[in-house]
């Protein structure tokens, strides 16, 4: 959600709470920045998008219809909107304050540290130097965090330029976002990738040029029993299952004997024997020393190598 809409839906809700009878829509429209004043046919579809927002998300916009008048009022009644007194031992406030250290460098501080604030002034005191002298930091500067973030939580389709591992090339790529997680300080997101029609795991330290969403909320459907921490896993931990035979030329490629076993061949070629879990790995492991290298075996590795050169030369 772009920070104009959550503003005007924030704006939209105070309104409505602060007001003591209900408001027609063309008197919300004048009240609430960020509703278009001179188009009467986008105003509507706004109004009635933000208003369904509200209330999926738990928020009682309730109609009122006066027969003296011509149109509906709107209004929130603070008793069916506001949560009950909160109550936070101790322990659980030193761990909401150090949650809020963690995310203290990362795209999230804002929201964490509006978090912290808000509980203040409730008159909850968070204690973030109760973690001691242990300093714990998360870091998602990662510039496309914050869009892939949104996506994930809107359940948005995006589009991006990817470069896979050990390769140069940028491959456009569009996925169905199902969750971004870390493991080992990198920051990754799983989902499905429509050009490969299989789940995939991208870094985002690859992903270059902005994240594009595409299509309305909602669209992606995360498929039930999906562990998206089991499938964020560093390459060298993946148990290989298949073999790929790689034709290298002699006294190149020196990775790829040393990841492999070698035999000689001829005319100044060597076959390099390579296992591997993860055919996109292996293509862009290949297509990183040009024409030296040559996948003679499996095809769908030898396809990827050609797709990645194709999208090169384009």
């Amino acid at each position: 959600m772009s920070r104009r809409k959550t503003e005007r839906l924030l704006n939209l809700v105070i309104c409505l709470l602060a007001t003591r009878r209900p408001l027609s829509a063309e008197q919300i429209r004048h009240a609430v920045p960020g509703y278009d004043a001179g188009n009467d046919e986008a105003f509507q579809r706004m109004f009635e998008r933000d208003k369904n927002e509200l209330r999926e998300i738990g928020i009682p916009v309730e109609v009122h219809r006066d027969p003296w008048e011509d149109e509906p009022g709107y209004r929130i009644m603070r008793q069916a909107y506001e949560l009950p007194e909160i109550t936070l031992e101790a322990d659980e406030a030193a761990v909401l304050g150090l949650a809020a250290q963690v995310w203290q460098r990362a795209n999230l501080a804002e929201a964490a540290g509006g978090a912290l604030l808000k509980l203040r002034a409730a008159g909850v005191q968070t204690d973030e130097a109760a973690a001691g002298p242990l300093e714990l930091r998360v870091d998602t500067r990662d510039p496309a965090f914050p869009a892939l973030w949104e996506a994930v939580r809107d359940r948005r389709v995006v589009r991006f330029d990817y470069r896979a591992a050990g390769s140069e090339v940028m491959l456009t790529r569009t996925v169905e976002p199902w969750g971004v997680v870390s493991r080992r300080g990198r920051w990754y997101v799983v989902g499905h990738d429509r050009e490969r029609d299989a789940p995939r795991v991208f870094r985002l330290s690859r992903i270059s040029g902005p994240v594009t969403p595409l299509g309305p909320s909602g669209a992606v459907v995360v498929p039930g029993g999906v562990d998206i921490r089991s499938m964020v896993g560093h390459r060298d931990s993946l148990l290989p299952d298949r073999t790929a035979t790689v034709r290298v030329r002699q006294d190149t490629c020196q990775w790829l004997r040393q990841v492999g076993s070698v035999r000689s061949g001829e005319d100044g070629w060597d076959i390099v024997t390579v296992e591997f879990a993860d055919a996109e790995w292996v293509a862009g492991s290949v297509v990183a020393f040009g024409a030296d290298a040559e996948v003679l075996d499996p095809p769908d590795v030898r396809d990827a190598v050609i797709r990645r050169l194709k999208g090169a030369l384009a």
